[in-house]
């Protein structure tokens, strides 16, 4: 990592460098910091995700046969409908109010009680949290949430007509063309202000923190809880048994 960043990095342009791990936890938490967007890869969830699978596996004998597969498809679904790629980042936020992970959501809410979101001070307040709640939260943090928020505010395309008549665009003078992109840039927001896409990206990327740094934590819990049901279920059989023998 000292050869991509810091006072050792030999500035050779920009890199994408891709990791991919199961136990992401285990990361050094300097190499964790780094990483500026992180994404989970789960399997099927949703019902829709349990059609796609399920299709991806049986339409090759239906392309064998048409008739062979001899089962009604669902009422009202296309399948791979769900999985199509989005045109734009917007599109896979449903409900960024507030952190999903409860210790990130404390963090939230306590910023909250002091400043509204469109306040530059809610943002510092959240962090300072945050570092209540995970020490390892730093300023690479911040710069992340920065550059996912910069990464929106740009995700927008020229129109394709400017690339076919350089007159609409390429021809204008500097400040027509940076108006035109202007307009470009704020319709691609679709009607959000920059503190409310602030919010989403810094609530996104808080509960994808949480899922790696507590991801250990949780999982010891989960299997303790598993063995206390366990420890009750025997405890109960052990009392029907005992009580037969008695008769």
């Amino acid at each position: 990592m000292r050869h991509t960043e810091g006072a050792s990095a030999v500035n050779h342009g920009n890199a994408v460098i891709e990791v991919f791990t199961n136990i992401p936890e285990q990361l050094d938490k300097a190499v964790l910091s780094r990483i500026q967007d992180r994404f989970i890869i789960d399997g099927a969830r949703s019902r829709e995700d349990f059609l796609d699978q399920d299709y991806l596996w049986w339409r090759k004998f239906q392309q064998i046969d048409p008739g062979f597969i001899d089962m009604r498809d669902p009422d009202g679904y296309l399948y791979l409908e769900a999985q199509r790629q989005v045109a734009a980042i917007s599109q896979t936020y449903d409900d960024l109010s507030e952190p999903a992970d409860q210790r990130m959501r404390q963090a939230f809410r306590n910023a909250a009680a002091l400043h509204e979101v469109d306040e530059h001070d809610f943002f510092a307040r959240l962090f300072q949290e945050v570092r209540k709640v995970y020490s390892a939260f730093t300023s690479r943090d911040v710069r992340n949430i920065q550059t996912a928020v910069s990464e929106r505010i740009m995700d927008f395309d020229f129109d394709p007509d400017w690339f076919e008549n350089m007159d609409l665009f390429f021809l204008q003078d500097y400040d027509t063309k940076k108006g035109m992109i202007i307009e470009l840039m704020k319709a691609g927001m679709k009607g959000l202000s920059f503190a409310e896409m602030r919010r989403q990206e810094t609530v996104r990327y808080l509960d994808s923190l949480a899922k790696i740094v507590f991801a250990e934590e949780d999982r010891k819990i989960d299997e303790l809880v598993e063995q206390m049901r366990l420890q009750q279920m025997a405890a109960t059989r052990f009392q029907t048994l005992a009580q037969r023998r008695e008769l």
